[in-house]
C-alpha cells in the first residue's frame, strides 16, 4: 500500500486480510459484521498510514459499503474540504457504533463540528444520536485550544438526552460526559454537577449515567491526571 494505491486496490488488499475469526469477535462487542471483512483496527490504521491523504479517494473508498473502507475513508480525508452535506451523507449511513466512532473524530477535526453536534443530538436516528456525543468525547480530547466555554455549552446537551433508553446513545451520552469532565478541573467540578443531578433522577437511564460518570470523574486515576495537568 502507496499514496498511490487506488481504492480498488486498497478494498483487494483488505479482503485478503479480514477473516471470520475477526468478524466473530467484533460481534461480540456488539458491531456488527454484516458489511465488515473483519480486518483489526490497528491493521486499518497502519494501511492509512501508508496511503495517506487523498480525499478523492477517500470518498471512493466510502462509497464501498465495507465497514474497514470507510473508516480509512475517514482517516484519509481531508476535513478542511469536508462539508457539512458531506457529513450528514456519511452519517446516514451509521448502522453500528464503530463506524460511528471511527468517522466522528474526522468531523471533529472540520470548521463546523460545533454545529454538526448540535444538529446531530437532535436527530432521532440512534447512530447519527451517538455520533453527536462522540463527537464532544472526541473534541475535548484533541480540541486542545477550544476554550472551556464550548463544553459548559454541551452540557445542557447532556442532561436533555440522558433519558435515552438507546444502548449505544446512552453510553455515548457517558462518555461525552466522562471527558468533559476529565479536560480540567474546572470542567470536572461542572460535569460532576450535571452527574449528582442525573445520578439523583427517577429515571434509570440517566441515574445509570450520572452514577457512571461520577464514579469515573471521582477516581484516583482522574484526580491524579487533572492535579498533574494543573501544575
Amino acid at each position: 500500500m502507496t499514496p498511490a494505491s487506488t481504492a480498488e486496490e486498497i478494498v483487494a488488499h483488505l479482503r485478503t486480510l479480514g477473516s471470520q475469526d475477526n468478524r466473530q469477535g467484533m460481534l461480540r462487542y456488539g458491531i456488527r459484521i454484516d458489511r465488515a471483512l473483519g480486518v483489526p483496527r490497528g491493521v486499518q490504521r497502519d494501511i492509512a498510514r501508508k496511503i495517506k491523504h487523498n480525499h478523492e479517494r477517500a470518498f471512493e473508498l466510502w462509497e464501498t459499503g465495507i465497514t474497514e473502507a470507510q473508516f480509512i475513508a475517514a482517516l484519509t480525508a481531508d476535513p478542511e474540504l469536508f462539508t457539512v452535506e458531506d457529513a450528514r451523507r456519511w452519517a446516514a449511513e451509521f448502522d453500528s457504533w464503530d463506524i460511528v466512532d471511527g468517522v466522528s473524530d474526522l468531523f471533529v477535526d472540520t470548521d463546523h463540528w460545533r454545529s454538526l453536534i448540535e444538529e446531530f443530538a437532535e436527530d432521532e436516528r440512534e447512530f447519527v444520536r451517538r455520533a453527536a456525543f462522540a463527537m464532544m468525547a472526541w473534541s475535548s480530547v484533541h480540541r486542545k485550544r477550544e476554550p472551556e466555554e464550548t463544553f459548559l455549552t454541551f452540557l445542557p446537551i447532556i442532561e436533555r438526552h440522558s433519558t435515552d433508553r438507546r444502548n449505544f446513545v446512552r453510553k455515548a451520552v457517558s462518555w461525552a460526559l466522562r471527558s468533559i469532565g476529565k479536560r480540567s478541573s474546572s470542567l470536572r467540578a461542572a460535569a460532576l454537577r450535571i452527574a449528582e443531578r442525573l445520578a439523583a433522577s427517577d429515571h434509570k437511564t440517566a441515574r445509570w449515567i450520572g452514577k457512571d460518570a461520577i464514579r469515573d470523574l471521582n477516581s484516583a486515576a482522574t484526580q491524579r491526571r487533572l492535579a498533574a495537568k494543573s501544575k
